[in-house]
């Protein structure tokens, strides 16, 4: 597979995850900000926003509980 071939494949599960992150914490480097943009759809990266957010809230809720 070439480099523009293996640009437009579906990013893999770790892959997604880590951009997610990254993104989420405004860390994302150049490269990978790029090979994102690049893929064919923006939907396994919107729903895994969405989760991770919704994740990082409950997880923030469920600590303040701890402590208070």
């Amino acid at each position: 597979m070439s480099n523009t071939e293996q640009d437009k494949a579906k990013p893999g599960f770790w892959s997604l995850i880590g951009s997610t992150i990254a993104a989420a914490f405004g860390v994302q480097n150049r490269k990978n900000l790029e090979r994102d943009f690049s893929q064919s759809s923006p939907f396994p990266f919107i729903i895994a926003g969405v989760l991770f957010t919704v994740l990082f809230v409950f997880t923030l809720f469920f600590i303040v509980k701890l402590v208070v």
